[in-house]
């Protein structure tokens, strides 16, 4: 072949891949650009679903002694959780929580190393003290209550791990062999006792409790010492309630009782292995069932449950809400409160509890969770497990040094994820009626009919950004409206815009208000 001709050949050769590389540059750029297609929110204001009732976190364990730290520091922790002022730069100063859940300890501090609980943070004290003397942890758990009352928390709800000390079989604050450790000739005295820590509690802070919950999940040994608990069956349960609802009324006490804090939604219906502990709906809100509660007046007409083990993988979780909501659906004015949930066990591989992570992998599971529970399970309450943690674990909204007077404490991504919920989304707001279809975004809607407020919340666990704008038929597509993103950089950041090609970051989750 002539030589001039190959050259030739080799030029166009070049050239060819010269273009080819123009070509994969230009798509390669373009994928790192903002999706130009629109994704429609499909919006029906007027279908509605669940009030909703609260969002809530717990002062155990780490109440009882950051309540005597330094006051600028706890005031900081508390701004975090309760306020709902709002700071210089439009941002929200904390993710206004609408009720805190009170530990009623069984009195275990007291005992100490006699306990037998090993770590002195899990040891609770006795609210009401038998030298009649209010303990020092009682006084710190009692400012965190003050405290939430301050920056305009409005419900508030006392929980027992175990009974008191005094009154269990062994003892102790936790059982025996997986047994109930209550006799039955004490549930007067249990019931007696905690009418009385709720009237020492509002002598003390002015503050009314308006639940109590006496079980924690009833379903598990509680025999390992690891911390405060009890089981109990359904029967135990049913005729504790029967004890408690009479003396509260005797005590003309308003608050109600929330039951059974279920150790895992498969126990509200009919689960596995546990006799006597599960089929939770049916037995205590139907009226046919021996062991029916739901008419009773200090009854609250709510059934709870925890989230523990059952959010993934996510298309069994939506499954197994939508059962617990078709169950619940058929016993009358019955409500679902999601009481207790942090990030536990392996979730099928999907994120592992051990660890703590201050960051948006574990913020971004749990603005999903919320989504399980509240858009697909109907949950008219979601409540967080415990909001300051001193331990490496994924169960605090808060961080702090494990100290029992002073130390550093930070902020998680987990605790702006459920402020994207809780501060917008407050009580007496329903719930309504929000699709969309894109993979790896999630999208709930509720609104405020007398305010005229509508709140979106997005949750974009995809690594790419989002085009959104509202559907033409809702009249909402040029409406004003604020946004509140929590990403790697942002805390519930607020901007202001209209809701047409609203840009959803990828690995975010983002409030829409509407007004």
């Amino acid at each position: 072949m002539p030589l001039k001709i190959i050259h030739k050949k080799m030029i166009l050769t070049k050239r060819f891949y010269f273009c080819i590389c123009i070509v994969l540059a230009f798509y390669a750029v373009s994928a790192q650009q903002p999706i130009d297609t629109l994704i429609e929110v499909r919006i029906n204001a007027n279908n509605t679903h669940q009030t909703i009732r609260n969002f809530a976190a717990s002062d155990a364990w780490a109440a009882q002694f950051v309540g005597n730290w330094p006051s600028e520091k706890k005031n900081a922790l508390a701004d975090w959780l309760f306020s709902m002022d709002t700071l210089a730069n439009g941002n929200p100063k904390g993710i206004g929580l609408s009720l805190w859940r009170y530990n009623l300890g069984a009195g275990s501090a007291e005992q100490g190393s006699e306990s037998g609980i090993k770590d002195e943070w899990r040891r609770a004290a006795s609210t009401t003290n038998r030298q009649g003397v209010e303990s020092k942890k009682v006084q710190a758990q009692n400012w965190f209550l003050s405290a939430a009352k301050k920056r305009g928390v409005q419900q508030f709800l006392g929980f027992f791990n175990s009974p008191p000390v005094q009154l269990t079989k062994n003892g102790k604050a936790f059982a025996s062999k997986g047994q109930g450790n209550i006799d039955s000739n004490n549930y007067k005295a249990f019931a007696e006792y905690t009418a009385n820590a709720i009237k020492e509690i509002k002598s003390a802070t002015g503050i009314p409790l308006n639940y109590i919950s006496p079980f924690n999940e009833p379903q598990w040994d509680w025999s390992d010492g690891g911390q405060e608990g009890c089981p109990y069956t359904n029967q135990e349960i049913s005729a504790l309630v029967k004890v408690f609802s009479k003396c509260f009324q005797q005590n003309k006490l308003d608050t109600k009782l929330l039951i059974a804090e279920s150790g895992d939604l498969k126990y509200l219906l009919t689960a596995r292995g546990k006799k006597n502990k599960d089929a939770q709906i049916h037995d205590f809100f139907n009226p046919a069932s021996a062991y029916f509660v739901g008419n009773l007046p200090n009854v609250a007409r709510a059934i709870a449950s925890h989230s523990y083990f059952t959010t993934s993988p996510f298309t069994a979780g939506i499954a197994l809400r939508k059962q617990v909501k078709d169950s619940i659906a058929k016993i009358n004015s019955l409500e679902y409160w999601q009481s207790e949930y942090c990030i536990l066990g392996d979730n099928n591989g999907e994120i592992n509890g051990d660890k703590k992570d201050l960051g948006m992998t574990a913020a971004l599971y749990v603005a999903k969770v919320m989504y399980e529970d509240l858009a697909m399970g109907d949950a008219a309450a979601w409540q967080w497990w415990t909001a300051i943690s001193a331990y490496n674990y994924k169960d605090g909204l808060i961080y702090i040094d494990k100290s029992e007077t002073d130390g550093n404490f930070s902020d998680s991504k987990m605790l702006w994820a459920m402020g994207n919920y809780s501060r917008f989304v407050r009580p007496g707001m329903q719930r309504i009626n929000v699709d969309v279809a894109s993979e790896g975004l999630l999208a709930s809607g509720y609104k405020d009919a007398r305010k005229g407020t509508i709140v979106f919340i997005f949750v974009n666990e995809s690594t790419e950004e989002k085009l959104v704008g509202a559907d033409k038929e809702s009249n909402l597509s040029n409406k004003k409206i604020s946004t509140y993103t929590t990403s790697a950089t942002a805390s519930l950041a607020k901007s202001s815009t209209i809701f047409n090609k609203l840009l959803i970051p990828a690995k975010s989750i983002v409030t829409v208000v509407v007004n």
